[in-house]
């Protein structure tokens, strides 16, 4: 079965998109940022951090066997020597202490021949921290509203906390009044008999 095996086709058959991947990883890898379009630097992410994850792993082990092994399975898959030994031996220092999300996609402005959606992919040191996130502008006005709401109400329950034994005093107050009044009309009613 083929379930969930469409990803990246780009169009192209299958020797051609692994041509095109080995490219534009070794191009990747000796230059540290290319330009291309959007759909090649998705499906490239993931190839490059791969082979960038066997250059870690060769970093991390002390067999020389491994190493090798490692630096091969790269080669299968970059098919250029020269690019595995810069990535292998000067770049690879750059990601050891970086666990995953080894490249960066930044989206440019359509190509003018075609209005190709175009994107520059990178490599990111493992002291890049990135950038951080801007706050919504929606979010802070909710926020802010909902602060305001809740100081109002807090505002609005400390003087009905100090009006209600006053209300409860007004109804003792005029019930003394009530029953003069209709104490009143009984007594009216007495005197005349």
């Amino acid at each position: 079965m083929r379930h969930n095996n469409h990803r990246h086709v780009l169009g192209v058959k299958k020797a051609h998109r692994g041509a095109l991947m080995a490219n534009l990883a070794t191009a990747l890898f000796t230059h540290g940022r290319i330009k291309t379009t959007l759909a090649k630097a998705k499906a490239l992410r993931p190839f490059a951090e791969k082979m960038i994850t066997l250059a870690c792993k060769a970093a991390a082990t002390e067999d020389a066997a491994r190493k090798l092994h490692y630096r091969r399975q790269a080669i299968s898959q970059i098919r250029d020597v020269a690019a595995v030994k810069k990535l292998f031996d000067e770049r690879v220092s750059e990601f050891t202490a970086r666990n995953g999300g080894y490249t960066r996609i930044y989206k440019l402005v359509p190509r003018i021949g075609d209005a190709a959606d175009m994107a520059l992919i990178e490599l990111i040191a493992a002291d890049d921290e990135g950038y951080a996130k801007p706050k919504r502008k929606g979010a802070a006005k909710k926020s802010a509203a909902k602060g305001k709401k809740k100081a109002a109400a807090k505002a609005a329950e400390e003087p009905k906390a100090e009006e209600a034994p006053a209300a409860e005093e007004a109804p003792v107050a005029e019930e003394p009044k009530a029953e003069a009044a209709a104490e009143t009309p009984a007594e009216d009613t007495e005197e005349k008999k």
